[in-house]
């Protein structure tokens, strides 16, 4: 009889729907205020947040049934849910984006949706030291973390595992909110907790500014929400000009404008904005130029010169910042300057001049002077297509420094919104 009873009991559950769970044709609305069971992005960086047996694909659209994406994690037919994931960040692992999913005892691994042979498996198999029934889990890499980790946890203690050695230290960071999910998003880690949220630090758990912060304002669209994304979206679709563009050594591209920046760091994840005092204190607002060189990044306001350390946490050089003059060799206002690869001049643009001084040499001062096509330069960068100078809302493509130098003829105009910063117009 007692196989019978638990059969109709299942049946009678999957007729009526759990009774903490919303009716499953229902449809989640997670802009009236949602506690998130787990957060991740996908291998095209597709963010996915997950509620019950529903889950969001991205900042805005409606929800759907969790089975729609990840059928395995269903057995039982809408009875399903996430405890906590995580998208795997270890470049030379190869698990390097895969999509970790835990439930209850239980983790799956997932490639552009497709379960990993052998999985789903005991938790302990594959991550051993860490417990069941997970509330959260987040990946940190190194130099975020001081290995490649991933942050797991579980009411107020925290588990950091190295993926290498698979040990585990074990830290209860009570200042922390209990975190039913958690995210990493651009290099900052987020605990998400109701439908509030709290950035901290993922070595030592403490936060820095003014927290929580409501969910709706910046990680989806919701009417009647300031939500920060709109910075992002004001600041890549704006028609003002930029004050400042450069790429570092590891290809992430950074656009100035006013007080606030724009990152990109693969063309999967996009731009995204935000305030310059945010990461770059000592600055603040209104650059006048920036470059990269040598894993740092130059920072041209006025007549100083600020150099941070091209790393997570951008760190001001120490004796900085200096005087145009100290550091270049030269006075004046800069409108713009770049480096192009490994090359050790810096391309000054002041007006119409475009002065080249050599970084590797001491002392620095300008050894070759050239006259512009453009009376006026706002930005200027360049990569492995060429120069680019921006001027207004548009930009323009050389090959070559020396191309942009003796050029007399303009090429043609390209949209910064519409080409380079990805917008509609």
């Amino acid at each position: 009889m007692r196989p019978l009873f638990q059969t109709l009991c299942l049946c009678v559950v999957l007729a009526l729907g759990r009774p903490d769970e919303p009716h499953l044709d229902a449809k989640l609305d997670r802009c009236e205020g949602i506690e998130f069971d787990a957060i991740t992005p996908d291998e095209k960086g597709i963010t996915f947040f997950f509620k019950g047996d529903h889950l969001w694909k991205g900042f805005h659209g409606p929800s759907e049934l969790l089975n729609s994406s990840f059928q395995e994690m269903d057995s039982h037919h809408h009875l399903a849910h996430v405890d906590a994931a995580f998208r795997m960040h270890q470049e030379d692992h190869e698990d390097h984006d895969h999509i970790f999913l835990f439930q209850d005892d239980k983790v799956f691994s997932y490639y552009n949706h497709t379960l990993e042979s052998g999985f789903p498996k005991d938790i302990e198999e594959v991550f051993p030291g860490i417990p069941t029934h997970l509330d959260a889990a987040v990946e940190c890499p190194k130099g975020e973390c001081v290995t490649d980790s991933v942050i797991f946890f579980k009411e107020n203690k925290v588990y950091h595992f190295d993926i290498k050695t698979k040990a585990v230290k074990q830290r209860n960071w009570a200042h922390l909110p209990n975190c039913t999910a958690a995210y990493r998003w651009l290099e900052r880690h987020y605990c998400f907790h109701g439908h509030q949220f709290t950035k901290f630090h993922p070595v030592t758990g403490s936060v820095v500014g003014k927290y929580p912060k409501d969910t709706r304002n910046y990680f989806m669209r919701c009417p009647k929400f300031d939500h920060g994304s709109d910075a992002t979206e004001r600041e890549r679709c704006s028609h003002v000009h930029l004050d400042a563009i450069t790429t570092d050594d590891l290809g992430k591209a950074y656009a100035f404008r006013g007080s606030f920046y724009m990152r990109l760091d693969t063309h999967r994840d996009g731009w995204h904005a935000f305030a310059i005092a945010d990461v770059w204190k000592d600055v603040k607002s209104d650059l006048d130029a920036v470059f990269s060189y040598d894993d740092k990044l130059y920072m041209i306001k006025g007549d100083q010169v600020y150099i941070y350390k091209s790393a997570a946490h951008y760190t001001l050089i120490q004796g900085y910042p200096k005087t145009l003059k100290e550091e270049l060799g030269i006075e004046g206002h800069v409108d713009a300057a770049f480096v192009c690869g490994e090359d050790p001049t810096v391309h000054v643009i002041q007006g119409q001049k475009m002065r080249d001084v050599d970084l590797s040499a001491t002392p620095r001062a300008v050894a070759k002077e050239s006259h512009l096509p453009f009376p006026k330069i706002d930005a200027a960068m360049c990569g492995p297509d060429g120069v680019k100078v921006f001027v207004g809302p548009e930009y323009y493509q050389y090959e070559t420094p020396m191309l942009l130098a003796f050029s007399r003829i303009r090429p043609e105009p390209h949209k910064i919104s519409l080409e380079l910063l990805g917008c509609d117009h």
